[in-house]
């Protein structure tokens, strides 16, 4: 069966939507731009297989690309070297497209970007490439990725999608195809709009944490609760939203203060980048406290770090702070293994990390045991009873069975 759909990028943003598309019986071929982190369980991948997506390889693999009649871009845009996004993995996939892209074709670019990209920089690689003229000869348009890998309330049918086309064709064109997703479509006046609300909910998200990462700090100098704190103010019904403070913040999703690329920077953004960039230093600080204050030096301690990936329940590491928190704690004298159900070998500066195969006698072991991610499968509980000492980064254990952030 041919192709309705071609995603292009199969990472964290990817993946989802192409798994989404399947469930709908929308026909899907998926092309990988890089390598990527895989968001979805190999059994998720195979049931995907299973009911039609294909990823095709080869030499003709890029032309069947030309057949579809919608490509979705989600090409991943780590940080580059200037401190911006890097859009290399994008204009590779502008460029594959392009060469083989027909008449009607509808793009959606998915990829974090700046405000602009779309149009100032997607759209002349797709023109160029092809010979076609956007907004006459094919559509053109920028929905921000609202992926939230590991949410089992919030997916992509149940999550309105924001929609901003290069002309209003363009815009209902694309929203003719997401509504085949989502229970909702928004339409904005236009890509740069669109792109806007990507870096506003995502500068939203790192100036909140930064917040309260600050909070944590300040609570623990003036030997104030923060937790209770958190428990207390969120049942504000009005004017407060709740976040949690952490070793620091990792993922796809890169806050973007547009410094040098727009009139005015945005210095609170800036200013939440330090913060957040600081936590694991942070961590380390209180972790070497918790060990002098138990009558240890950090030098030959044994320090067991749990949970290394960047977020609850899934194998990815992209940006994990568990990364700088084992390097500092190595550069200390510390000697670090680790534990991580989804992550079966580590490596920190070219040094395999040895891994924990019983979580509870490591604990026990541990002269520090630092808890950086809650899997499903930690038994905190338990855990509080086994570690000898327990620093819980994330406030997930019981009331007083650790010391928390």
């Amino acid at each position: 069966m041919p192709a309705d759909l071609a995603v292009i990028g199969l990472g964290p943003y990817g993946l989802p939507l192409a798994q989404a598309a399947v469930a709908a019986g929308i026909p899907t071929l998926g092309y990988r731009t890089g390598p990527e982190a895989d968001p979805l369980t190999p059994a998720e991948v195979r049931r995907m297989l299973a009911t039609g997506f294909r990823t095709p390889t080869g030499p003709a693999g890029p032309a069947e690309l030309g057949r579809v009649r919608t490509a979705v871009i989600c090409a991943p845009t780590p940080p580059g070297a200037d401190g911006g996004l890097d859009l290399t993995q994008v204009e590779a996939a502008a460029r594959t497209l392009a060469a083989h892209m027909r008449p009607h074709t509808t793009v959606i670019l998915e990829s974090p970007v700046r405000p602009g990209t779309t149009e100032d920089f997607l759209r002349p690689l797709l023109e160029q490439g092809s010979g076609l003229r956007a907004g006459r000869d094919f559509h053109l348009a920028y929905s921000p990725s609202r992926v939230d890998p590991g949410n089992r309330d919030f997916t992509p049918a149940n999550t309105p999608k924001v929609i901003g086309g290069l002309t209003p064709a363009c815009t209902e064109s694309a929203a003719a195809f997401y509504s085949r997703l989502t229970d909702k479509v928004v339409r904005a006046r236009g890509p740069r709009e669109a792109e806007m609300v990507q870096l506003l909910e995502t500068n939203f998200r790192h100036v909140n944490i930064a917040l309260v990462n600050e909070m944590a700090v300040l609570c623990d100098d003036l030997g104030v609760d923060l937790w209770d704190v958190l428990r207390c103010a969120e049942t504000k019904p009005f004017g407060f939203h709740a976040f949690r403070p952490g070793p620091g913040v990792g993922g796809h999703s890169v806050a973007q203060d547009l410094t040098g690329r727009a009139p005015h920077s945005l210095r609170m953004v800036e200013l939440a980048q330090q913060v957040n960039a600081q936590m694991p230093r942070y961590v380390v600080q209180r972790a070497a406290a918790l060990l002098n204050e138990h009558g240890k030096s950090a030098r030959g301690a044994r320090v067991l770090l749990l949970g290394v990936t960047y977020k609850a329940d899934l194998a990815d590491q992209q940006a994990t702070p568990a990364e700088e928190i084992a390097t500092r704690l190595m550069s200390m004298g510390a000697a670090v293994s680790y534990h991580d159900p989804h992550i079966p070998s580590w490596n920190v500066a070219d040094r395999p990390v040895p891994r924990a195969d019983s979580l509870y006698e490591a604990a026990a072991d541990a002269d520090l045991t630092i808890l950086l991610q809650q899997h499903r499968t930690y038994d905190l509980q338990g855990l509080s009873v086994k570690a000898q000492l327990l620093l819980d980064t994330r406030g997930a254990t019981p009331t007083g069975a650790a010391h928390r952030l």
